[in-house]
């Protein structure tokens, strides 16, 4: 083995970038966890992705009985918008494979969708999306699977898709400049990850980490902030 291959670093788990992004220390404690399968309802939430057309056909009192967030006429109605305006939408209805794992030269894991020509992935979440755009973890993970995938087929892939599909929202999103800086910081941190990173203050994000008593995570108040 030469000197290179042995000091190549070992490639980064997709939900761990995803993890790294929202807070470093929160991988720090996921990755001490001996099962870190998600629960059943993720897969039930993430399932509405492959029933769209099926969705948008369902009535009232059918959509009421799924894992979706939204009234169903409106929840109806973002769906359609997003089949009128995606140029994706059949391959996102019939993509070329589903929950695909990819292997690439930094970064490894599944694509919940790989889509036609030109290629893309598609990362599907179980949560709420942001009033525009896609959250930052979620756009770490897109490009570390658009890398991986580009790493495969050996051709560039450019954009990729997040699909919020308890809300009916899907989103493309481009490899810019900006979101492979993203992509490249969180790399840095979950693969120099050896111990506790530095407590974050002050941060919404702690209110709803699983881990924030064991962590330590404490908020402070706008007059302690201010020094009364």
């Amino acid at each position: 083995m030469t000197d290179s291959a042995a000091k190549a670093p070992m490639p980064v788990a997709f939900s761990d970038l995803r993890i790294a992004a929202y807070c470093p220390r929160k991988l720090y404690y996921r990755r001490r966890e001996p099962d870190r399968e998600p629960p059943e309802s993720v897969a039930e939430r993430r399932d509405l992705a492959t029933c769209y057309p099926d969705l948008l056909a369902a009535d009232d009192a059918t959509l009421r009985e799924l894992p979706i967030d939204e009234p169903p006429p409106r929840y109806r109605r973002t769906l359609e918008r997003a089949r009128d305006r995606l140029d994706c939408w059949e391959d996102l209805v019939d993509p070329t494979a589903r929950n695909v794992y990819l292997t690439g030269r930094e970064c490894h894991g599944i694509a919940h969708k790989v889509l036609g020509d030109p290629p893309r992935p598609s990362i599907v979440s179980p949560g709420d999306p942001p009033d525009a755009g896609v959250w930052k973890p979620h756009s770490v993970q897109a490009v570390a699977a658009a890398k991986a995938l580009a790493w495969e087929r050996q051709r560039p892939v450019e954009s990729a898709v997040v699909e919020y599909p308890t809300h009916g929202v899907v989103r493309t999103i481009d490899l810019t400049t900006r979101r492979k800086a993203a992509y490249r910081e969180a790399l840095r941190s979950a693969a120099s990850l050896d111990g506790p990173p530095s407590r974050i203050e002050n941060d919404a994000k702690c209110e709803p980490c699983e881990y924030a008593s064991e962590c330590g995570v404490r908020s402070r108040s706008l007059s302690s902030l201010l020094g009364d």
